[in-house]
């Protein structure tokens, strides 16, 4: 499913204009994006939580010529899905 997917289906369901429904998906996604940025946790009640969490440095290797390479730290985004959505998920 893509955003234009999720716009059209709440269109579809809530009788707005695709258009205003598009701006408005894209600013959820925006602010949610820019609460990550700053460090802040943006947690959804009955859908799940996005944080921020810094990975270790490491050594890897590379698999083409077994070299070890450093890999530095680095900070990716984290999802727990929530209670209501694993219940949902699981039937």
């Amino acid at each position: 499913m893509t955003k234009k997917d999720i716009a059209l289906k709440i269109s579809d369901e809530t009788r707005i204009k695709q258009t205003k429904v598009k701006v408005v998906v894209q600013k959820t996604f925006d602010t949610i994006v820019e609460a990550l940025t700053k460090g802040e946790k943006v947690e959804l009640r009955n859908f799940g939580v996005f944080k921020i969490k810094e990975r270790r440095p490491r050594t890897g290797r590379n698999p083409r010529t077994g070299e070890v390479v450093p890999v530095p730290s680095r900070k990716v985004v984290v999802f727990k899905p929530g209670l209501e959505m694993k219940k949902q998920v699981r039937q």
